[in-house]
C-alpha cells in the first residue's frame, strides 16, 4: 500500500509542481496577473496565498507548513488500516497536494495559485492551484468511499 500511496503522492506533487512553474514562471504570469484561457469559464489569475484556504488564516509559513507536516503523518498513518490502488491514489493526492503547497510555502514564503473559473454569470475572485485539487479529490473520495475501501486483515 505505501509503496503505491508514495508513487501516487509523487506524481501529485510533481504534476502540481510542474504546472505552477510553466503558469508562473514560463508563461509569465507573474507579471502578466491574467492569461485568457477559456473565457469565461477559466482565466489564469495570479494569486499569491499566505494563508489556509483563499488566504483565510495568514499565519507565518513556517506554522503552515508545519500544519502540512502533521496532516501528512496523519494521514499516513490512517492509510496504514486500507490496501489497494483505489485508497492509495486518495491519499496519495492528499499527500502529494499537501506537499506541494508546502514546498510551495517553503520556496516562496506562499502558495502560487493560478486557476480561476466562473461559470453563467458568476465572476470567482478566488484563485487555486492542482495542489487544492488533489487535496480536496482525495478528501472527497475518502468521504465518499472511505467505509467501502478494502481493510487489511
Amino acid at each position: 500500500m505505501y509503496v503505491k500511496l508514495f508513487l501516487v503522492a509523487i506524481a501529485a506533487f510533481v504534476i502540481d509542481q510542474a504546472s505552477k512553474w510553466y503558469v508562473v514562471w514560463q508563461l509569465d504570469l507573474l507579471n502578466a496577473g491574467t492569461i485568457t484561457v477559456w473565457p469565461p469559464f477559466l482565466m489564469f489569475r495570479m494569486a499569491w496565498n499566505e494563508g489556509i484556504n483563499f488566504g483565510f488564516l495568514s499565519l507565518p509559513p513556517w506554522v503552515l507548513i508545519s500544519v502540512a507536516l502533521a496532516i501528512c503523518a496523519g494521514v499516513l498513518y490512517w492509510a496504514r488500516e486500507f490496501k489497494g490502488w483505489f485508497a492509495a491514489i486518495l491519499f496519495g493526492l492528499i499527500i502529494g497536494g499537501a506537499l506541494g503547497n508546502a514546498f510551495d510555502r517553503a520556496l516562496h514564503g506562499a502558495v502560487a495559485d493560478f486557476l480561476n473559473m466562473s461559470c453563467c454569470g458568476f465572476d470567482n475572485p478566488f484563485s487555486f492551484n492542482l495542489a487544492d485539487v488533489f487535496v480536496f479529490a482525495g478528501a472527497i473520495g475518502l468521504l465518499i468511499f472511505g467505509e467501502r475501501l478494502p481493510k487489511r486483515a
